[in-house]
């Protein structure tokens, strides 16, 4: 394995070869990744992978015990469960529909921008980083000629060859860079989505609880003329 001092001389003869650029890609990349480690640390926090929790405070929800639902939701962090504990409390309140609705429109915008945050500049990275490397290449490029150049009738192909590759290193620190960011800003844009669709389910789900529970089908050890004489069964 490398020491730290290996590495530490190999990313110096890294900065010198690439100049600049190399320089502002990497910085690029620390960046980068501190961001990524921040929202995978907030993913983790908001336990946007606990699908069962929303579900599961809906299913209670619909057979009646409203309270442990609620409190269900709530102990959750994941903002699905956030929204349908709101959504059951409002609904318990009696307030009209269209102003829940804003209530939990208003609930998961915030919820999802708090999850967005922080992507544009994952995106600015992602796009930015191969048009500098391949920027840096033109700069190496044009610096190659111009001592081919210099060189006159006593071309070296080494000295051409040698340029050209130092030019090529920008272009791959770029997209070694940019490609990686690519990969973990869609994943991050999946879950997102995911996590808004789900939203829109449970919020499905509990308007929709009291006309489930209202159209129960009969149970069949009871006979038909006793239903009709127990309506509250």
């Amino acid at each position: 394995m490398q020491t730290l001092s290996e590495a530490g001389a190999k990313l110096a003869d890294l900065l010198a070869l690439g100049g600049p650029v190399v320089a502002i890609l990497l910085c690029m990349s620390v960046i980068a990744l501190t961001i990524i480690i921040a929202k995978l640390a907030q993913f983790a926090r908001m336990r946007i992978r606990d699908r069962q929790t929303p579900k599961a405070a809906i299913n209670i929800y619909q057979s009646g015990n409203i309270e442990a639902a609620i409190g269900m939701a709530r102990r959750s962090r994941n903002p699905a469960a956030q929204v349908v504990a709101c959504a059951i409390e409002n609904r318990e309140r009696h307030l009209p529909e269209a102003l829940i609705r804003e209530e939990l429109l208003r609930l998961g915008s915030d919820l999802l921008e708090s999850m967005r945050s922080w992507f544009r500049p994952l995106e600015v990275i992602a796009s930015l980083a191969p048009l500098l490397g391949l920027f840096g290449t033109v700069l190496g490029m044009i610096e190659a000629f111009q001592d081919l150049q210099q060189a006159g009738s006593q071309v070296d192909p080494a000295v051409l060859s040698g340029g050209i590759w130092q030019a090529l290193l920008t272009t791959a620190v770029g997209l070694a860079v940019a490609m990686p960011v690519i990969v973990v800003l869609n994943w991050f844009e999946r879950r997102v989505d995911r996590l808004a669709h789900d939203m829109d389910n449970v919020v499905t789900q509990v308007f929709t609880a009291d006309f489930s529970r209202q159209n129960k089908p009969l149970r069949n050890d009871i006979p038909a003329a006793e239903h009709r004489r127990t309506p509250y069964l």
